[in-house]
């Protein structure tokens, strides 16, 4: 009753002549309309499509489907429903309230990509060698030594994905996703080759140089889904995503300890299973459906294509020289508008602190999991691959339960976000320094299990807050952005911590530093989030500052 009340009320006067005013509307403006439609969502209790989302659709609305509107029946169209008294019209969503008059994806719409993208995620992620891959490097199979592994193989993927996010972010958007996905799957599966068929610590290096350019190419996972679904579904589409590649990763853990402990089955054996998955999911990246246009460079695209198609109904051909400076001019607009939209996209506080945790999380996070095994190595010598496939696996489960589970609560992200992220970080710091300070292997395992766990949860948190604030084409900017600014961390931090020789530091003191390292970010978002929950919550005789601090949140950057 409420949503229709909204719908044919409030929302038809705030989008009267939309598609005429809304270009000449200053974010002012724009900030104030918003903020009428968030005071509904609260009101309501459910989300509500953004100003931004309505001139979408209404310039998306054409001719036919008005013919299909006056004649009161509903296209047949994949994905599209017409709604009719706030109900999907063709009942591939259910009997639920929808929004009145929009052409707004079904569930069709956001399920359709989701599927393909998870299933993807899924195998990409199932490899049951990860949690013995520094006994597979230093056994039999490679005998490495543990110093090698530790400061000749392991940094190269580090340093190796700093160089390749650069480029991988440039091309991401203009290639539409798909075929950065299809080279990450790639990229998997030469690495995982390199590892069974190669030896010595060059081999090993370039394993893990494939491997970086796959990592690199985690900006396409994540931005993709964001280009083919609305952003009504980003909390939700996010959280399945996540999950996805959590337990992808928990079941080739739970997989490995499984066949190593129970089956006899070989390390080796182990390495060949990861290939065949990782296989699986390129053969998946193949069926994903591709997004229409580049999102990006959809408007810089769209004019040269415009220009492009007079010149040949003049000329009819163009020749070398034309080329290339249409070409530079092109390059030249998209990196201007680049710079543009970077200025604007971190203008917002609110947003600018998500990033943030998002890149020192994330940097944190490999450093930690990436050489987890080495300081189990060194509190049990003789016993430590018995149970990590499985202390890898479960906590990996839970992280993807918890990715799930965020997804579906409800609290203003926007007032509490930034404590809760502060108040986890601090819980991440303690169980860091516990497994620092402890010699029982056991206590060490639960540690990483609450670590893991906990990361998991913020990181996704980080994931649709940031998506929910930005418009589509600015995805792979911002998401690779943090990638990149989160790898610079790590690689700084693996030079201090490993590469220095002057300080050759042991596993454990490693391990502190991490934990001190957390504790900082903790500090920082615990003060930063008390601060904003005693803005927010101010009372409404200052209504007008806070609508203004929020405004960046509201206007969808």
């Amino acid at each position: 009753m409420m949503v229709n009340f909204y719908t044919s009320i409030i929302e038809s006067i705030l989008t009267s002549s939309i598609t005429i005013w809304y270009a000449a509307a200053t974010a002012k403006d724009k900030g104030r309309l918003q903020r009428v439609i968030r005071s509904a969502e609260r009101v309501i209790g459910c989300n509500l499509p953004s100003l931004h989302d309505l001139h979408t659709s209404r310039k998306q609305i054409k001719l036919p489907k008005l013919d299909y509107a006056l004649a009161g029946r509903s296209e047949t169209s994949p994905g599209s429903c017409r709604r009719t008294m706030g109900f999907c019209g063709i009942r591939e969503c259910g009997n639920g309230p929808r929004w009145v008059g929009h052409y707004m994806p079904c569930h069709a719409d956001w399920v359709g990509p989701t599927v393909p993208i998870c299933i993807y995620g899924f195998f990409s992620m199932m490899r049951p060698i990860e949690p013995f891959m520094t006994e597979f490097l230093t056994g039999t199979y490679k005998n490495l030594t543990t110093e090698q592994v530790n400061r000749q193989v392991y940094p190269v993927w580090t340093y190796s994905t700093l160089v390749f996010l650069i480029p991988v972010l440039l091309v991401t958007d203009f290639l539409r996703y798909k075929p950065v996905i299809i080279l990450q799957g790639l990229s998997h599966i030469t690495a995982f080759v390199l590892l069974l068929v190669g030896s010595g610590v060059r081999s090993a290096q370039l394993a893990f140089f494939s491997y970086s350019i796959a990592m690199a190419a985690d900006v396409a996972y994540f931005s993709y889904i964001y280009s083919v679904v609305q952003p009504s579904h980003y909390q939700r589409v996010t959280s399945y995503v996540k999950a996805a590649i959590l337990l992808g990763y928990s079941v080739g853990a739970l997989l490995g300890q499984l066949l190593l402990s129970l089956g006899g089955v070989s390390l080796y054996c182990l390495a060949i299973v990861t290939l065949i998955s990782v296989t699986i999911s390129l053969i998946t990246s193949l069926f994903l459906p591709m997004p229409k246009t580049s999102l990006f460079l959809k408007g810089s695209l769209s004019a040269q294509q415009g220009s492009s198609v007079e010149d040949n109904q003049e000329s009819g051909s163009q020749d070398a020289w034309m080329k290339s400076v249409t070409a530079e001019k092109h390059v030249g607009r998209m990196f201007k508008r680049l710079a543009l939209d970077f200025r604007k996209c971190y203008s917002s506080v609110a947003m600018l602190f998500f990033c943030i945790w998002a890149s020192t999380g994330k940097c944190g996070f490999y450093q930690v999991a990436g050489y987890n095994q080495l300081l189990w190595i060194y509190m049990e010598p003789g016993n430590f691959t018995a149970f990590n496939g499985a202390v890898d696996g479960i906590s990996t489960l839970s992280g993807a339960a918890a990715s799930v589970a965020v997804g579906h609560m409800s609290l203003e992200w926007s007032v509490w976000g930034e404590l809760v992220l502060g108040g986890f970080t601090f819980l991440i710091a303690g169980a860091l320094f516990l497994m620092d300070q402890t010699d029982n292997i056991w206590i060490s395992y639960s540690c990483f299990f609450l670590f893991k766990t906990i990361y998991m949860q913020l990181s996704t948190i980080c994931t649709f807050q940031i998506a929910k604030t930005l418009q589509r084409e600015r995805y792979a900017l911002v998401f690779g952005f943090n990638s990149f600014v989160g790898t610079i961390l790590q690689s700084l931090l693996t030079a201090i911590v490993i590469n220095t020789k002057s300080l050759r530091l042991t596993i454990t003191s490693q391990f502190l530093i991490y934990a001190s390292y957390f504790a900082a970010v903790s500090l920082l978002f615990t003060v930063r989030g008390v601060y904003t929950a005693l803005h927010m919550q101010r009372p409404a005789g200052s209504s007008q500052t806070e609508g203004d601090s929020n405004l960046p949140e509201a206007s969808r950057l």
